[in-house]
C-alpha cells in the first residue's frame, strides 16, 4: 500500500487491492471529497481491455471503483485501441467521457462518446465521429461556464481546439489551431489546458514522436481564440519533461499538478506515473523535480 498522502514520481501507483493502478493516459476531476480518475487499462498491452475507474482523497492513494467502460464489439472491440479517457458533467448532470478510439495502425483516428448517470459508470458507449471531418489522436477537454471543450491533435492541421455542442456527444466549431513554430504544420499531441486565477489560459503539450519521450511544451492565451504565444519548455530543456509526456494539468489547492506517464512500451501496465507540483505565474509556467511530495503544499 502507498503511504497516505505521499506522491514519489517515478513508481506506479498501487490500489487498494495491492495491484498496479491503471492510472494511465488520465482523466481527472475533483468530486466532492474525493477525486476520481479513469485510466486506459494496459493489462492487455495496447489493445483495448477497460477504462479503469479510481477514487482518491489525496492524490497518493487510490481505490478501485471498477471499470467504467469495458471492451465490446465495434469500436470498443478488443483489436481497437481506447486512449485518453477524460470526463466532462453537463449541465444535465449527466456525465459523458471522450476517447482516442483507434485501430492498431492509428489509421482510425477518431473521437469516441460515452454516457453515464455515475461519474463513476457503467458508461453506454454512444458512437465515434472524426470532428468536422479532421483526423482526431490524442485527446485532453476543458470545461468553463457550462460550455464544453474538446482538444485534438490532427497529424494533417494541428491542435484544434473545438466547442462541444450543448449534449457535449460531438462537435460544433473550431475555436482555435495551434501549430508548433519550427513546424507549422503540425501541433502537439497529449494536450491538456487550464485557466489561472488572473483568466489567462495554458495549453500543454507533447511533441510527435510516439513511445519516445521529449520536452513537453505550453503556449499561453487571454482568451481561447487566442492570439496565443510562442509554445515555450515545461520543464528544463533536455530532462525529456522528467522523462514522461503529459497527460493532464489540473488545478490543485492553490496550485497546479503535472500529471504525466513514463511509457514502458515493453510493459505498459506498470509505466510509471510521473506527477509534480507546477507552478503557474505572470504567464510562464516552471515544473521542477521532487523525490516526493503532496497536495498539502498546494493548500488542498
Amino acid at each position: 500500500m502507498a503511504e497516505r498522502g505521499v506522491i514519489r514520481p517515478g513508481r506506479v501507483f498501487v490500489d487498494d487491492r495491492g495491484r498496479t493502478a491503471q492510472l494511465h493516459g488520465i482523466g481527472l476531476q475533483r468530486i466532492g471529497d474525493r477525486w476520481l480518475a479513469w485510466g486506459e487499462d494496459k493489462a492487455a498491452g495496447g489493445l483495448f481491455t477497460a477504462v479503469a475507474c479510481y477514487s482518491s482523497p489525496d492524490l497518493a492513494t487510490w481505490t478501485y471503483e471498477g471499470d467504467a467502460l469495458v471492451a465490446g464489439e465495434g469500436d470498443l472491440g478488443a483489436d481497437r485501441v481506447i486512449e485518453r479517457p477524460k470526463v466532462l458533467q453537463r449541465p444535465d448532470g449527466r456525465w459523458v467521457m471522450l476517447l482516442h478510439v483507434d485501430t492498431d495502425d492509428y489509421a482510425y483516428a477518431r473521437v469516441g462518446y460515452a454516457i453515464a448517470d455515475r461519474p463513476e459508470g457503467p458508461y453506454e458507449y454512444v458512437g465515434s465521429e472524426r470532428p468536422l471531418g479532421n483526423i482526431s489522436r490524442d485527446i485532453g477537454v476543458f470545461q468553463e461556464d457550462g460550455v464544453g471543450y474538446l482538444l485534438s491533435e490532427d497529424r494533417d492541421h494541428g491542435l484544434h481546439l473545438y466547442r462541444l455542442r450543448d449534449d457535449y456527444l460531438g462537435v460544433e466549431t473550431v475555436v482555435a489551431t495551434l501549430r508548433q513554430q519550427a513546424r507549422p504544420e503540425i501541433g502537439y499531441e497529449s494536450p491538456t489546458l487550464v485557466r489561472d486565477d488572473d483568466g489567462r489560459y495554458y495549453v500543454f503539450g507533447s511533441d510527435l514522436t510516439g513511445w519516445d519521450l521529449n520536452d513537453n511544451m505550453y503556449a499561453s492565451a487571454p482568451a481561447l481564440e487566442g492570439p496565443w504565444d510562442e509554445w515555450r519548455p515545461i520543464a528544463p530543456v533536455g530532462t525529456r519533461t522528467f522523462d514522461s509526456q503529459v497527460s493532464v494539468v489540473v488545478p490543485v489547492g492553490d496550485g497546479y499538478v503535472y500529471i504525466g506517464d513514463r511509457w514502458k512500451p515493453e510493459a505498459l501496465a506498470e509505466s510509471e506515473a510521473v506527477w509534480l507540483p507546477l507552478r503557474i505565474r505572470d504567464g510562464r509556467v516552471a515544473l521542477e523535480w521532487h523525490d516526493e511530495w503532496s497536495i498539502q503544499e498546494l493548500g488542498e
